[in-house]
């Protein structure tokens, strides 16, 4: 199994990419949330602010279409959209449109730890999927020990981003909510960037040449991954 730096096929040069693709993405993923909350901060009209949310919503899907990307992830896009409208609508409060990237975010918060005790950081399992490599990451202790102390970088920023969405939902401030929401897809990208650089300087020059019984220590504790 070769380093993380030259994982086939593309390697590091291929995860840099993604999470540049990835914060290029992110300004057009926030565009109905930012017209939402720029909208209701000056009109205070939930009707309008729901309006432009969702024929924004609607514009970047056809954008989706037009670049040719995956029909699934224009669709998923579509439909969170139209489910914070709804929610929105229907309770007539517009904090309620932040709902559904406050509960992700709840519960990537609680099912994260599980995964990293049993030795799946989803950092891993992201760049296996992206490199083509899948989940042979796993088989090398030392990598599967780096690609958890990186994802904790990205928990703790889900971990922030939570502790400040959280009081300003239960008090109804949906224009602040908002702005910490357009920041939100962000601090994720960039906290991906820098647990990959974790992950990198924790293998450093390591080298799986020694073959290693996949039956082993597959799911090591927590402590034990992070030591």
């Amino acid at each position: 199994m070769a380093p993380a730096a030259d994982l086939a096929p593309g390697g590091a040069g291929a995860v840099r990419t993604a999470v540049r693709k990835r914060l290029r993405s992110t300004l057009i993923d926030v565009t109905p949330v930012f017209g939402f909350t720029l909208t209701f901060a000056l009109t205070h009209q939930l009707g309008v602010a729901l309006t432009l949310a969702l024929t924004t919503g609607a514009g970047v899907f056809l954008l989706r279409l037009v670049r040719r990307e995956p029909v699934r992830q224009a669709l998923v896009f579509l439909a969170v959209v139209c489910v914070q409208g709804v929610l929105a609508a229907r309770t007539g409060d517009a904090v309620n449109f932040f709902l559904p990237h406050l509960v992700l975010h709840g519960v990537m918060t609680v099912v994260t730890p599980v995964l990293l005790w049993f030795g799946w950081p989803p950092l891993g399992v992201l760049v296996g999927l992206i490199t083509g490599e899948g989940t042979s990451w796993r088989r090398c202790t030392v990598r599967r020990r780096a690609f958890v102390k990186g994802h904790l970088v990205v928990y703790a920023g889900n971990l922030l981003t939570l502790s400040v969405q959280l009081p300003l939902f239960l008090s109804g401030q949906a224009v602040a909510l908002g702005t910490v929401d357009v920041f939100g897809p962000l601090v994720l990208a960039l906290g991906a960037l820098l647990g990959w650089r974790v992950h990198l300087r924790a293998v450093g020059t390591h080298r799986c040449d020694t073959p290693v019984d996949p039956g082993l220590a597959l799911s090591p504790p927590l402590e034990r991954t992070v030591r």
